[in-house]
């Protein structure tokens, strides 16, 4: 009778399971806001959801999909902050994504949404809205005592960053900044605020390098896409722009 071949020793079980989640056919994890605690009546307060499911995608040796469906989360500051253990986390977002109606809650903050250390982070679909009105009427009626405002969505220090197919809407200050990051693209991204809106730029980049935003509608009360000091190799490609006071 033949004998049975001697067990794998856990050394090389653990060297083959190293080789499986880092080849490009390992399934991704799924985390959704959902399973965190997130409620898409756009009343809850999802904030601490969002943060936990970051940090379990963050924290996974292989690939990993945050999942937020479809249904409006209320959400205060989210930092969304690596470095993380693997270079491949997919945001896929089918719901919107709504800020405080009362400005005076981010209004002091720098920002909204931040992922801030991150290498090979993906943000596809959904909407962003930063309900931004009430901060423009403050600053429109000359009253001063106005805080100057959130920016919607920031990429910071970050690279190998892909943005598609992504709405903002109504930011209080700048809808997308990008900075200090290495090799972004921004795809099908469509941005709207009214035309009497302060300093709500569509896209700012600066001290970023390769940069390319394709195929885009940017209509804002600002500049469509600003550019900062420190940009190189930036590439604008097909971007409807109006209102808004350009691209410089």
């Amino acid at each position: 009778m033949a004998s049975l071949p001697p067990p794998m020793s856990p050394l090389l079980l653990t060297l083959l399971s190293i080789i499986f989640l880092a080849s490009p056919s390992a399934k991704a994890a799924q985390f959704s806001v959902l399973s965190y605690g997130a409620k898409p009546d756009g009343k809850t307060d999802s904030t601490k959801a969002f943060a936990a499911a970051w940090s379990q995608a963050c924290a996974s040796t292989g690939p990993a999909t945050i999942s937020v469906p479809k249904g409006s989360f209320s959400l205060r500051q989210v930092k969304f902050q690596g470095p993380c253990k693997n270079n491949a986390i997919m945001v896929r977002i089918d719901g919107t994504l709504v800020a405080p109606s009362n400005y005076g809650v981010l209004g002091s903050a720098q920002n909204w949404l931040i992922f801030e250390h991150v290498n090979g982070v993906t943000l596809s679909g959904g909407t962003l809205d930063g309900q931004g009105a009430g901060l423009w009427s403050c600053k429109n009626s000359g009253k001063g005592h106005c805080p100057k405002g959130a920016t919607s969505l920031e990429f910071s220090n970050s690279k190998n960053i892909a943005i598609t197919g992504l709405a903002s809407l109504n930011s209080q200050m700048f809808h997308i900044v990008i900075n200090g990051c290495q090799n972004v693209k921004l795809q099908g991204v469509k941005v709207s605020a009214d035309g009497n809106s302060p300093n709500t730029d569509g896209i700012h980049v600066q001290s970023s390098t390769a940069v390319t935003i394709l195929n885009s509608r940017i209509g804002t009360g600002d500049d469509c896409v600003s550019i900062g000091p420190g940009t190189s190799n930036l590439w604008i490609e097909n971007v409807a722009c109006g209102p808004g006071h350009g691209i410089r």
